[in-house]
């Protein structure tokens, strides 16, 4: 008997379910890095800081119930912003749907196991420092992802 294919490959974002939709998020924590806009281009560029609500261990948010009260600057991800959004990580599930794209090797609702994406050295845990040891100085910590 064929199974049917998994609800990333039948369902539109709009369509998921919020159990279905919160499953996509990988773990990464690469959206949850600081981004600094340059104000005459718009241009964006990423940095080793991220916010101060990521357990940089668990790449996960500490207060994710409230964080938009306790960071107000925290970007609500949407289908819409999965679309548009340009500063997502290539390898952003929401993005690779969005796009018609399947989900990497690596993710936890392909491998089974949410350390892959650890693994494979796609999350922040090896790199990231808290903004709170940034002291402001952003610049410093700059990053380009391959």
């Amino acid at each position: 008997m064929q199974q049917d294919p998994p609800f990333w490959k039948r369902k539109a974002l709009e369509e998921m379910t919020a159990e279905e939709w919160e499953s996509l998020c990988d773990g990464c924590g690469r959206c949850c890095l600081i981004k600094l806009e340059d104000e005459d281009s718009g241009a964006i560029v990423h940095t080793r800081a991220a916010c101060r609500l990521l357990d940089l261990g668990a790449c996960r948010c500490t207060s994710y119930a409230t964080r938009f009260d306790e960071v107000p600057d925290c970007v609500a991800l949407t289908p819409e912003g999965a679309r548009k959004l340009g500063w997502l990580p290539p390898s952003c599930a929401y993005r690779l749907v969005a796009n018609g794209e399947d989900l990497a090797w690596w993710h936890p609702l392909v491998s089974g196991r949410a350390e892959t994406v650890h693994e494979a050295g796609i999350s922040v845990r090896d790199f990231a420092v808290s903004e709170t040891r940034v002291e402001g100085k952003f610049e410093k910590f700059l990053l380009r992802w391959e």
